[in-house]
């Protein structure tokens, strides 16, 4: 049987605490939440344009 090994906080690579999961405390939750916030973190892709998200809306709604 293998035992996997646990593992590191994603933002500054320390064990993880269950209290704060994934991370290993509440400044590394807090530094993921403010990347989020500043857009450091994005999903590849050509850049959406204002006009085409609001077209994709109007035609959900049909």
């Amino acid at each position: 049987m293998t035992r996997s090994v646990p593992k590191p906080c994603p933002i500054c690579r320390k064990p993880r605490h269950s209290d704060h999961h994934p991370f290993c405390s509440q400044r590394c939750r807090d530094r993921d939440l403010a990347r989020w916030f500043s857009d450091s973190y994005a999903v590849p892709g050509p850049p959406a344009e204002p006009e085409d998200l609001a077209q994709e809306n109007w035609r959900e709604q049909d």
